[in-house]
């Protein structure tokens, strides 16, 4: 009997690896008599009523037939993040089938509109019977080592120049890894060699970035890169011009706060005076920026940031990225 807490907010990354860990449960086993899988259509009763873990407690408890074990996967369980929803789940933890392996999927569904947090009693209870927790979408360096072990993975020999080609266009967007590795394997064949001349045709157009890889360009005033990263938001990521612009507020809205702050005079401080929780290193940055600033140059920041912000609005017939690409350009060279 084994408990699996699987979780994450990229919905491919979760299916990729949730295909993994079923196939590690099941060995050389049948699936189709192994394996019941529920979703948030199971949950919510034909009457239509609140949606309830009832179907997924007792999938768990139903005996194996014709096989050893079963597997039993509840995917969407971020439809329940109370206390009073997860009761029953709780409960079947205390005392589970010793012929059931649990895959718990904390991901979102349709009824879903974001991830919240798995609650502490079934936290408690996850911990308890000993559950690996699998984190299938890392966010930061947790990510991009992610995309490094998968490249790592692939059944091909990558020289550096290749696989430097696929995590830069990559950015973010590592479900993508897959696809691009099994389109090399037939066209090259498992354990060719290849360098990022082979691979480039194959890449496609440069996926999503992090939000913090343009303001970190924008802060170091290096406007090409500042512009291959606003491009790869709006275009790779399909992002509006309008969610760019909330990133370049939040950024200078800190560093505005921390302006002729008294006694900020370290990231604690700033964290402090910012109302930041956890790492410090946001508010770091944000110090560094308001210092390498000053008033004046944050003023101009802002003016530019207003305009925009109104031209983008209906202000100005100019189209979107053009303005975009004049603004970035205006607030690296501010920063030099």
């Amino acid at each position: 009997m084994s408990v699996v807490l699987l979780k994450g907010d990229d919905a491919t990354l979760v299916a990729q690896r949730l295909q993994t860990v079923i196939a590690d449960l099941i060995g050389s086993g049948d699936k189709s008599l192994m394996v019941e899988e529920l979703t948030e259509e199971n949950y919510v009763g034909a009457d239509g009523g609140p949606a309830e873990l009832s179907v997924l407690v007792n999938a768990a408890h139903t005996p194996p037939f014709l096989t050893e074990r079963r597997v039993v996967v509840g995917r969407n369980l971020a439809l329940f993040t109370k206390a009073d929803q997860v009761g029953l789940l709780v409960r079947y933890l205390q005392d589970p089938s010793p012929t059931t392996d649990l895959v718990l999927v904390w991901e979102k569904g349709a009824a879903s509109t974001r991830l919240g947090a798995v609650p502490k009693s079934l936290k408690a209870a996850l911990k308890e019977q000993g559950a690996q927790e699998i984190d299938a979408a890392p966010s930061g360096r947790g990510r991009k080592a992610l995309l490094e072990d998968r490249i790592g993975d692939a059944p091909l020999r990558l020289d550096p120049s290749a696989r430097r080609a696929i995590a830069d266009n990559l950015g973010d967007d590592v479900g993508r890894v897959n696809q691009i590795v099994e389109a090399l394997v037939s066209t090259f064949g498992e354990g060719a060699r290849l360098c990022a001349a082979d691979v480039e045709p194959f890449l496609g157009t440069a996926s999503d970035i992090p939000p913090w890889d343009l303001t970190d360009a924008i802060d170091d005033g290096n406007i090409a890169l500042a512009l291959e990263n606003m491009h790869r938001m709006t275009r790779g990521g399909e992002r509006h011009a309008l969610q760019v612009m909330a990133t370049l507020h939040n950024n200078y809205q800190r560093a505005l706060a921390l302006d002729g702050a008294p006694s900020v005079n370290d990231e604690k401080s700033a964290a402090l005076r910012l109302g930041m929780k956890g790492s410090t290193f946001p508010a770091k940055k944000a110090l560094s920026l308001s210092r390498r600033l000053g008033s004046e140059r944050l003023a101009q920041v802002i003016k530019l940031l207003a305009q925009t912000d109104l031209d983008l609005r209906g202000g100005s017939a100019i189209e979107h990225e053009a303005q975009m690409e004049v603004l970035i350009a205006r607030l690296a060279r501010l920063s030099r």
